[in-house]
C-alpha cells in the first residue's frame, strides 16, 4: 500500500506539533484530515481553516482537509469517522500547560484522558487499530537516572499534565492486551523547539507564553520586557534547569517514521519511544545559544521555582534509531536561528 493509500486523521493538527507533522506528512504523499477545536490557534474570519493549515497549504501547494471538532464531544469524533476511512490515527489534540494543569487539574482530565478515552472507542467502533500517541517525558516523573530509557519507571508524575499523559499511556497499554489487533507507538517526546526554515510556520502560545524558547523569542523581539528564569538553587552546572530539546521538524520526522514503520510491520501491542537528541541545555546556555542567533541581549531575572518543576531531563533516544530509523539531525544553533527567523517574520504570531 503506497502513502496515497494510506489515510490518516491527525487531531489538534491546527497546534504547534501538529501543523509541522501535517506538512511532513504531505511531503511525504500521506491523505490527512485534520481536526482541532481550534482552542490554541487563530483563524481568520475570512477562512474555516486556521492560519497555521492555510500557510502549510502554500508552502505545499496541496489542500488540507480540516474539520472543526473537539475530542470531548464523542458525536462529532463519529461523524468525522462517518465521512472519512482511516488507516491511522495520531492524536496530538490535549492540553499542555504544566502550570496551568495544576490550576485547573479537572480540565485537563476531560480534555486528554476522556477525550482520547472517546476517539479510541470510536475508533474501535469503525475498526481503525492503528494509533501514535503525542506523549511526553513527563510520565517519567523525577528521574531515576539520566539519560531516560523507555524501559524505566512511569507515573510519578510532578503535575496533573504529566499524570493524565501517564494514564493515557496505561489505557493504551491495557487496550493491547484486550486487543491484540490494536498497535500504538506513544512517542514521549521531550522539549519541542524551533519553527519550519521557511519562517511561515512556528510556535504560537495564546497568551504569556509557558515554555522557554518562545518566552525567549518573545523578548527578543520586543514583546515581552524581560525573561524570568525559575530557579538557579538545582543540582546542575549552572544551577538552572537542563533540558532536551529537539527541533520541531526533527519531531515532525519522529512522526512520520513512526507511521511508516506501522504501516510496513503491521505491529501489534503498546511500545513506548523517545524522541529527543540525547543532550541536555540548562536555561543560561539556551539564552546564550539565542543571543547569538539573534545578536540581541535577553535581559532576565532569576525567581523563585516553579510547582512541578524538576531539576534535569535528557533522553536515551537509542531505540528511536534501532526501530524507526531516526536520530534527530538539528542542533541548538539551527533550533535558535530558526525561532528568530519565525518571531522575526511574525512578530504577533499568526496575527496579521
Amino acid at each position: 500500500m503506497s502513502s496515497k493509500s494510506w489515510n490518516v486523521l491527525v487531531t489538534g493538527g491546527a497546534g504547534y506539533i501538529g501543523s509541522h507533522t501535517v506538512l511532513e506528512l504531505l511531503q511525504a504523499d500521506f491523505q490527512v484530515v485534520v481536526i482541532d477545536n481550534l482552542s490554541n490557534a487563530h483563524k481568520d474570519s475570512n477562512s474555516e481553516k486556521p492560519e497555521c493549515l492555510l500557510r502549510v497549504e502554500k508552502l505545499i501547494n496541496k489542500d488540507i482537509t480540516f474539520v472543526n471538532c473537539d475530542i470531548v464531544n464523542i458525536n462529532d469524533l463519529r461523524s468525522v469517522f462517518q465521512k472519512h476511512t482511516f488507516h491511522c490515527v495520531i492524536h496530538f489534540a490535549a492540553l499542555k500547560a504544566v502550570g496551568e494543569s495544576c490550576q485547573k487539574p479537572l480540565e485537563y482530565y476531560k480534555t486528554n484522558v476522556t477525550g482520547t478515552i472517546n476517539l479510541l472507542e470510536v475508533m474501535l467502533e469503525y475498526n481503525v487499530k492503528r494509533f501514535i500517541y503525542s506523549s511526553s517525558a513527563t510520565v517519567y516523573g523525577v528521574p531515576e537516572k539520566l539519560p531516560l530509557m523507555e524501559n524505566m519507571r512511569t507515573g510519578d508524575c510532578t503535575n496533573p499534565y504529566g499524570k493524565t499523559k501517564f494514564m493515557v499511556e496505561e489505557i493504551l497499554n491495557d487496550l493491547c492486551i484486550s486487543n491484540k489487533e490494536f498497535s500504538v507507538i506513544s512517542l514521549r517526546y521531550f522539549n519541542p523547539v524551533g519553527a519550519h526554515p521557511s519562517g511561515q510556520i512556528g510556535e504560537d502560545p495564546n497568551g504569556i507564553p509557558n515554555n522557554l524558547m518562545p518566552y525567549i523569542a518573545q523578548v527578543s523581539v520586543g514583546k515581552r520586557d524581560i525573561l524570568y528564569v525559575y530557579g538557579n538553587d538545582y543540582d546542575t552546572p549552572d544551577g538552572t534547569g537542563v533540558r532536551d530539546y529537539i527541533h520541531i521538524m526533527d519531531l515532525a520526522i519522529g512522526h512520520v517514521k513512526a507511521m511508516i514503520y506501522q504501516k510496513n510491520n503491521n505491529p501489534s501491542g503498546f511500545k513506548p519511544i523517545n524522541l529527543g537528541t540525547g543532550k541536555g541545555y540548562s536555561v543560561l546556555e539556551v539564552i546564550s545559544a539565542f543571543e547569538k542567533a539573534s545578536g540581541k541581549k535577553i535581559p532576565y531575572k532569576i525567581v523563585e521555582r516553579r510547582l512541578g518543576d524538576i531539576s534535569a531531563s535528557y533522553a536515551d533516544a537509542s531505540v528511536a534509531k534501532k526501530e524507526l530509523g531516526w536520530v534527530a539531525m538539528k542542533n541548538m544553533d539551527d533550533m535558535c536561528a530558526d525561532t528568530w527567523r519565525w518571531q522575526q517574520s511574525n512578530p504577533n504570531g499568526y496575527k496579521h
